[in-house]
């Protein structure tokens, strides 16, 4: 198995896994979510490498290793995006999504439709008549949003997520604690959900079927934050995808389900030339 090399670029931490013998195929750029960091990508980024691409993973800005960055908005992490994948020389590659990274993920590649030659799309939204689940109005709203993410311990983090998925284990819970274990990376939680108006999308309709690439969807069958009409949303804007549903899965389905999905990713990827 492909050794996993935690890194650093500036003050952003990443996850990379080079190929012993590399292959002349496109690279790896796997964007995590809330309240994740590239730990996430862990079972993915060894079998990447084992096929000959070069994964990376980084952390964003406030999450896992890397410090925040105020303001920790959408914008910004968009813009950080843009730096990191500069700064490790990536230039075409394949865009892996989750939750948050996709929202960031998928803006960043339609701001530069030249770079991604595919898409891995996970239990995200993208779209400007999307709304937010229970917790992100509740981080969206001024108080409540402080009193709750003030509310958090890594127990208390623990228990949540034990309720969202079986697999997560105790280096994942304390991996996915360091967004939420300083005052900075609390408040930068809640400027990021603050700045997440869908409304900001209008632009951008039309733009991920016109970047003419093949996409996997691939969706946690038991998902509660992002249900399976939002799967079905990106299968009408990208018509030549792959949409496949993970059987008792939810909402973390690469921590479900993560041999299934690792072997879903490396099929599509072979089956797309890419």
């Amino acid at each position: 198995m492909a050794e996993v090399t935690l890194r650093r670029a500036g003050q952003m931490a990443y996850r990379e896994a080079v190929p012993d013998e590399p292959a002349e195929l496109a690279p790896v750029l796997c964007v995590h979510g809330f309240p994740q960091s590239s730990y996430v990508w862990r079972h993915l980024l060894p079998a990447l490498a084992e096929s000959g691409r070069r994964a990376v993973a980084p952390d964003l800005r406030g999450f896992g290793d890397s410090a925040p960055d105020p303001p920790g908005t959408w914008e910004r992490h968009v813009e950080a995006l843009e730096w990191f994948r500069q700064e490790v020389g990536l230039d075409r590659f394949v865009l892996v999504v989750h939750d948050w990274g996709g929202l960031i993920g998928l803006r960043w590649a339609c701001d530069h439709p030249e770079a991604a030659v595919a898409l891995v799309i996970s239990n995200t939204g993208f779209f400007p008549d999307s709304e937010w689940h229970d917790l992100g109005k509740a981080l969206r709203t001024k108080g409540q949003g402080e009193t709750l993410i003030d509310s958090f311990s890594r127990d208390g983090l623990a228990a949540i997520l034990g309720t969202l998925g079986s697999r997560f284990d105790d280096q994942a819970v304390s991996e996915y604690w360091k967004a939420l274990s300083t005052e900075d990376g609390r408040r930068g939680i809640l400027e990021l959900f603050r700045s997440g108006d869908f409304s900001k999308l209008e632009p951008y309709r039309g733009r991920l079927t016109a970047l003419g690439v093949p996409a996997l969807i691939i969706w946690g069958d038991n998902e509660e934050y992002t249900p399976a009409e939002g799967a079905h949303n990106f299968a009408e804007q990208l018509p030549d995808a792959r949409l496949v549903f993970i059987d008792d899965a939810g909402h973390f389905v690469f921590e479900d389900a993560p041999e299934r999905c690792v072997q879903e990713v490396m099929d599509f990827l072979e089956g797309a030339g890419v």
